[in-house]
């Protein structure tokens, strides 16, 4: 998770057309994004793939689920990691998520999140179907065919019962614990209990029962090597630290104060509180609470990220440049939180910034292209600066990334006509472009397209 980047270092970049009446946006922290890919290399390795290939996505939803849509990308509700009691757990979720990526599994319906292939999906029948993704339901609907119903869930189910294989089977040889995966899956049946989900069997499920799932994994998981092995410590106390800080984000500010009251020192409780009490609009409680971690930890990067993310956001850009460029030093550049450091430097509205936030905000760009608020950030520079044209470029890679492909493509236009023809800019802007284009021509159901287009 990387830095919640908008309101104290967790920042909502992209909007995540997962299910169009409630979009989903994900999150991105540099320690957040940090502990997923350490977290996951080795499950991932065991898989037979390419950890710097995968990615681990957290989206903010309160929901308890995971789920692949294609690719190499697993996304994480934040419900999830919400619930979950320890990092162990989560891998497991992982490795099952995995199994569908390596498996090949496509999203069996529609639409993104609430069409793709997911672990802990509830669907019970047609009803659940047809409200989950509309074509799909309807299909079958149209079928008239409860066999066809039938084998479209059995099919479900069996993708289901693979990729829980295939995960046990990563857990082991990576030498990870299972007992996360089970423990995961018994939480789940612990819901299905308190819905009241028949228990009977899973015909007209698109998953098995979590009691199936746990009475033919256990052997498996248990019989391995890895069964007794302890969790990494290091790894442990640094998933409490996300898990803190991402409930005092995305929860109610009263329920955070609650879990983790203030007579509870420890450092996952000074992140959870220093979160909460930004977030409802408390700044000299919340710069305490991130004193405290930086008393604490003074060379803790992410302590000193947090600190400068409340001194900008509270008015006091200033004084943020101090700890955020040592953030910045320590963690070689991370982008995210470079990308802050830049956000900083323009807020101070010293015109002498101005370079280094150029310089800094070109690097995060570099490194991580998917990140509008470097985009949106550069563009600012370069509209004080007077370059018009890269201003034009800037925004037109940020409306790319959050989908305004009509402010994409008209804004790499304007670029295009005050760079150099052939420039690496110019050939970039021609690009988005493109890109932008296509789209628009998608979004209309006119996929024609003349020479006048591209000019």
């Amino acid at each position: 998770m990387k830095r919640f980047v908008a309101l104290l270092a967790l920042v909502c970049l992209i909007g995540f057309a997962a299910r169009p009446a409630a979009a989903q946006s994900i999150l991105r922290d540099a320690e957040t994004e940090a502990l997923f890919a350490d977290m996951s290399r080795p499950i991932i390795e065991a898989a037979g793939l390419e950890p710097d290939n995968v990615r681990v996505v957290l989206i903010q939803d309160p929901s308890i689920n995971a789920f692949v849509a294609g690719g190499q990308t697993v996304y994480i509700h934040s419900g999830l990691l919400d619930a979950a009691t320890n990092v162990n757990e989560v891998q497991g979720v992982i490795a099952h998520e995995l199994g569908h990526i390596v498996a090949g599994h496509v999203p069996l319906r529609n639409s993104g999140g609430a069409g793709a292939i997911s672990i802990l999906s509830m669907v019970l029948g047609v009803v659940a179907v047809a409200a989950g993704a509309p074509e799909a339901g309807t299909g079958i609907l149209m079928a008239g065919s409860r066999a066809a119903i039938g084998k479209y869930l059995a099919y479900s189910r069996s993708q289901e019962a693979t990729a829980d294989a295939a995960g046990v089977r990563f857990l082991n040889t990576a030498g990870v614990n299972g007992r996360g995966m089970l423990e995961f899956f018994k939480k789940l049946q612990n819901l299905e209990y308190r819905l009241a989900v028949p228990q009977e069997d899973s015909y007209e499920r698109s998953h098995p029962l979590s009691g199936e799932r746990i009475s033919a994994l256990t052997a498996d998981l248990e019989g391995a090597p890895s069964w007794n092995r302890a969790t990494d410590p290091e790894l442990e106390q640094r998933f409490q630290r996300v898990q803190a800080k991402l409930r005092g984000y995305v929860n109610d500010p009263q329920a955070t104060l609650r879990l983790y009251p203030t007579s509870n020192q420890s450092i996952p409780a000074h992140y959870a509180r220093a979160y909460a009490y930004h977030k409802s609009g408390y700044p000299s409680q919340a710069a305490a609470e991130a004193a405290a971690l930086v008393q604490a930890a003074p060379d803790d990067a992410y302590f000193l990220e947090l600190e400068g993310q409340i001194l900008l956001e509270s008015g006091h850009a200033e004084e943020a440049l101090e700890p955020l460029r040592i953030a910045v030093e320590k963690t070689s550049y991370q982008p995210l939180i470079a990308t802050l450091f830049g956000h900083a430097l323009i807020a101070t509205e010293d015109p002498a910034n101005l370079r280094e936030a150029e310089r800094v905000l070109r690097q995060a760009v570099a490194r991580d292209r998917e990140n509008p608020s470097a985009w949106y950030n550069l563009a600012i520079v370069y509209e004080r600066t007077g370059d018009r044209a890269r201003t034009a470029l800037a925004m037109a890679e940020r409306a790319s990334l959050i989908g305004d492909s009509a402010v994409a493509a008209a804004s790499a236009r304007t670029a295009m006509a005050g760079l150099e023809e052939g420039s690496p800019d110019w050939i970039r802007a021609q690009d988005v472009l493109m890109v932008s284009r296509n789209a628009l021509q998608e979004e209309r159901g006119d996929r024609s397209r003349t020479p006048e287009d591209l000019q």
